[in-house]
């Protein structure tokens, strides 16, 4: 099913053995658009401090309640490598993390956890651990705040056309599969959805979204309504309108390739 992911910061998070927190941010992964980690705000038994929870720590969510439910007790949780939210967590602090947890890392193969698509298929199996782990350097970052990567303006091919305002992932896989775009500074109240593999390049220095789109196009494009579901009816007149191969059938790919660690902009 697909989610805002906004909607979703309000979840408590739960070890076997009690409550941890509840998500406060997302770390984003920039060059698959996935989602990496849940950024948990911790109480009572850790004092307050954020952690960095990882889906395939999830034995369970409990949608009806608002709950993550994890693989893992507090104490486990509590000695995990400590996330500085001022700093960028780089691959280096990542195979830390997962080696910590005793997980095969999911970079250095094709599908968005390792070999496969969901996170639960990460496993010791795949590949050399230790060495996977240890890859990557400090200055080797691919991860984005989720709010900070809200906010972004989107630029079209003629014109600005709004900005980012949230994300819709699938609560599976934990692809990002569109970016909720607001246009409410040319449309009064519209809303749209536009998958990011339709952008040409991201700039993060300018914090700026380029889209193969005009904003006529981006206008005309069917209206989201935030308070209904994103289902598969809309998914389909909204790639049929842009004439977009639809991913459901695996024949959609990104348009563009991710730039080097240390670019501040993606090449179209």
């Amino acid at each position: 099913m697909l989610r805002s992911l906004e909607d979703l910061e309000r979840y408590a998070v739960t070890a076997t053995d009690g409550d941890i927190g509840t998500v406060k941010n997302f770390l984003l992964d920039d060059e698959r658009w996935v989602v990496r980690y849940l950024v948990v705000q911790t109480t009572g038994f850790f004092e307050g401090h954020p952690v960095l929870i990882s889906p395939v720590s999830f034995r369970e969510t409990d949608w009806a309640s608002l709950r993550f439910n994890l693989a893992l007790t507090k104490e486990r949780v509590q000695n995990s490598p400590a996330y500085d939210s001022d700093k960028p967590f780089s691959r280096q602090l990542e195979g830390e993390f997962f080696q910590y947890y005793g997980y095969a890392p999911y970079w250095g193969y094709l599908g968005h956890w390792g070999s496969g698509a969901y996170p639960t298929q990460l496993s010791k199996k795949e590949g050399d651990v230790e060495t996977l782990a240890h890859s990557g350097s400090a200055s080797d970052v691919h991860l984005r705040i989720a709010r900070e990567v809200r906010g972004y303006n989107i630029e079209g091919t003629d014109a600005p056309i709004g900005h980012v305002e949230d994300f819709i992932v699938d609560d599976e896989t934990w692809e990002v599969r569109y970016l909720v775009i607001d246009t409410s500074n040319w449309w009064f109240g519209k809303k749209v959805l536009v998958a990011p593999q339709w952008a040409s390049r991201i700039s993060w220095e300018d914090k700026k979204v380029y889209v193969d789109l005009s904003r006529a196009a981006i206008q005309n494009s069917p209206e989201w309504d935030s308070c209904a579901p994103v289902n598969r009816a809309y998914e389909t007149r909204l790639y049929d309108y842009y004439g977009r191969p639809q991913y459901w059938d695996g024949s959609d790919r990104p348009v563009w390739s991710p730039a080097p660690p240390h670019s501040a902009s993606r090449p179209g």
